[in-house]
């Protein structure tokens, strides 16, 4: 009988806690009022569990209550934060500032206002993946309404100095947004102590449930955004439409064992992720590293097998690991990887990456287990590869 795959794809998404999934139960049956009804005892419920989860996710971030936002997801999030920013501020101008490695979430958006008459100023990154503070500061002009850094990087895991980026936002008036959906509940986020004011969030990258995200909007100094879907008047006038009560309480819990782990997890997974990393330089020749291992998330390992097709890894392994070259919302496309361009990576060496993502039920005898099968199907595919491990013909 063949062995379970291993699991090693969590910045895709997260399996649900089976704790998170008890949490959620009782608001399928029992109790399935809707939050809006404060005529009655079912909507009274209802609203009150999404309060405490509302309080939930603000202590994971250290946020207040009244700041935390429930979406559909990390990219509602992110769109109510850059378009509601532009609408509210139009007075100021209509001027973005983003980086070039950040989520198509982002960057597509970015691009839509600036087929509706926004300017975008997209600042580039080193080699190791991360934005210099001066060269973004440089980018910001008196009508720069919002900017917007990723915490960490969804593909290569580098974690971006964002306090240092609110610095030279908020010294200028400019309000920054951060897409946390890879660093909260894996790395230390406080939005006091970075000083950011708006920031995107999402369940399912923390072990809740998919189709849930949140928007923190900082209240003081007031951030006021123009709401981009209305009709109910729902989570403080900014997000109008009946609130998944079941999702919310899911993404409250999960927000809450986050944080209860955080200290013990971290450590634990960048011992493996370092593990992984020491396997296979072992084992075989021509692996690099994307981006700074200082500046990193513990749970990320992006790396390149040189003469190696990315794709061709994956499909050998697909039965055995799961793993993948980099955003799962770009998944199945033979574009090279924007992140990896971003870089300065060389084309060859692009079609090689492969992303691995460590979780909770991630151990030492998975990883040397993928070690073993890495070595294996890299070693044979190299083999028959017309690419020599340099990287050329």
């Amino acid at each position: 009988m063949a062995s379970t795959p291993l699991y090693l794809d969590h910045q895709a998404t997260t399996p649900v806690d089976p704790r998170v999934v008890d949490a959620m139960l009782p608001y399928f049956t029992g109790h399935f009022g809707n939050a809006a009804s404060r005529q009655h005892a079912f909507g009274w419920h209802a609203d009150d569990a999404v309060e405490t989860a509302r309080h939930q996710v603000a202590r994971l971030i250290g946020a207040r209550a009244k700041e935390i936002v429930f979406t559909s997801g990390a990219t509602e999030a992110i769109t109510l934060a850059l378009r509601g920013a532009v609408a509210a501020r139009r007075d100021r101008g209509a001027h973005l500032v983003t980086v070039a490695t950040e989520h198509k979430a982002v960057l597509d958006t970015c691009l839509r206002l600036s087929r509706e008459g926004c300017s975008v100023t997209t600042v580039p990154v080193d080699g190791d993946g991360r934005v210099d503070v001066d060269r973004f500061a440089a980018a910001l002009a008196p009508d720069t309404v919002v900017a917007s850094v990723m915490t960490a990087n969804n593909e290569i895991g580098v974690l971006h100095p964002i306090a240092e980026l609110a610095k030279a936002c908020r010294a200028r008036g400019v309000w920054l947004h951060t897409d946390a959906v890879q660093a909260a509940g894996h790395v230390p986020f406080d939005v006091e102590a970075l000083g950011v004011d708006l920031a995107s969030f999402s369940a399912h990258k923390m072990y809740g449930p998919k189709g849930v995200g949140a928007l923190y909007v900082r209240r003081s100094p007031r951030v006021t955004l123009e709401p981009q879907t209305v009709g109910g008047g729902q989570e403080q006038g900014l997000r109008a439409g009946t609130v998944n009560v079941p999702g919310v309480v899911g993404f409250g819990a999960a927000a809450a064992m986050a944080r209860e782990s955080l200290a013990a997890e971290m450590p634990r997974v960048a011992a493996l992720r370092d593990r992984l990393l020491a396997g296979l330089t072992a084992a075989l020749d021509g692996v690099a590293v994307s981006g700074s291992l200082l500046h990193r998330l513990p749970h990320n390992l992006h790396v390149r097998f040189a003469g190696v097709d990315g794709e061709a890894l994956m499909t050998s392994l697909a039965d055995e690991i799961a793993v993948s070259s980099g955003s799962a919302c770009a998944s199945g496309s033979r574009e090279p990887s924007h992140v990896m361009t971003a870089l300065g990576v060389d084309v060859v060496d692009r079609w090689g990456a492969v992303r691995f993502g460590l979780g909770r039920g991630t151990t030492a005898a998975d990883i040397d287990r993928a070690v073993t099968l890495l070595a294996e199907r890299v070693t044979r595919l190299r083999a028959m590869a017309p690419v020599s491990v340099g990287g050329r013909a």
